[in-house]
């Protein structure tokens, strides 16, 4: 059985998978370590250890990511080739949402969002907003230094004590897509009774709004309305309540596949049949 790996090595999780030669998924994994070479054994011992794989039945390893760059020579003797990650982000993507054309957006450590049509692929850009933001936020406001503590935090806040919103300045319906409660500013109505489960809410709200905007104009410029949502960040329940918000003031089809947050690497190996 010849099995082609996918390695993306981020800027703090490596994830891996695979796909056996009729392109079926083996089920991808992630590792965390302090250093991306350290990462990169790690997820392929774990993955090869967990599925039982001998190194002679890998046939390739095609690694993206900001860390594969420390990667200068085949891994254990497999043929290695770097990919391009934005190519990878929009590939998978579009694999797991089952689209050609699509708004990609990649939200991990901070945001890549490409637009896919067919086999083109294209880099619009991206924004340093993105999971650093959230923990350099919640790390220096509310002394938390993990997601599932923020998140946590979050599902007990109260948004009216954090953000100033279209109700607090007018009485008028200003637009049929501006919902009263929209957003006008994100903490530009802070409380000082604001307590840290409304600042957690908050510090995740204006990350996802302000990469669910971005997504909205870029899928505007393309005249598309599918968005679909990739990355570490795909995978919080606010990202889905953000975003299907914007869906419904926007006319947007915003799409959180199954196994979204394994988008890239997933895009990655996959690459490898197009060749």
């Amino acid at each position: 059985m010849a099995i082609v790996l996918g390695i993306d090595v981020g800027g703090s999780t490596t994830k891996i998978c695979g796909f056996t030669k009729e392109k079926k998924l083996i089920q991808p994994l992630s590792v965390k370590a302090d250093d991306p070479i350290s990462s990169i054994y790690g997820a392929f011992g774990k993955f090869t250890s967990q599925y039982r794989l001998p190194l002679s039945e890998i046939q390739k390893v095609m690694i993206t990511g900001v860390g594969s760059s420390f990667i200068n020579e085949d891994l254990y003797g497999i043929s290695t080739e770097h990919v391009r990650e934005f190519d990878c982000i929009g590939l998978g993507g579009n694999y797991l949402a089952e689209l050609s054309e699509a708004i990609v957006v990649s939200m991990g450590t901070g945001t890549a969002i490409v637009h896919t049509q067919g086999s083109e692929i294209e880099y619009l850009g991206g924004t340093g907003v993105g999971g650093g933001t959230m923990l350099g936020l919640s790390k220096t406001l509310l002394g938390v230094t993990d997601i599932p503590h923020l998140e946590s935090l979050a599902m007990k806040g109260d948004i009216a004590k954090v953000d100033l919103r279209i109700c607090d300045i007018s009485q008028k319906n200003l637009s049929p897509s501006l919902y009263p409660d929209t957003t006008a500013s994100n903490f530009g109505k802070l409380s000082d009774l604001a307590e840290k489960e409304d600042l957690a809410l908050g510090i995740v709200n204006l990350v996802f709004e302000t990469i669910g905007m971005m997504s909205v104009f870029a899928a505007k410029k393309f005249d598309t309305k599918n968005i679909v949502l990739t990355g570490n960040l795909s995978s919080m329940p606010f990202a889905k309540t953000v975003f299907s918000r914007l869906g419904e003031m926007f006319s947007m089809n915003c799409i959180f596949p199954e196994n979204s947050r394994y988008g890239t690497v997933i895009g990655a190996a996959l690459l490898y049949f197009l060749k």
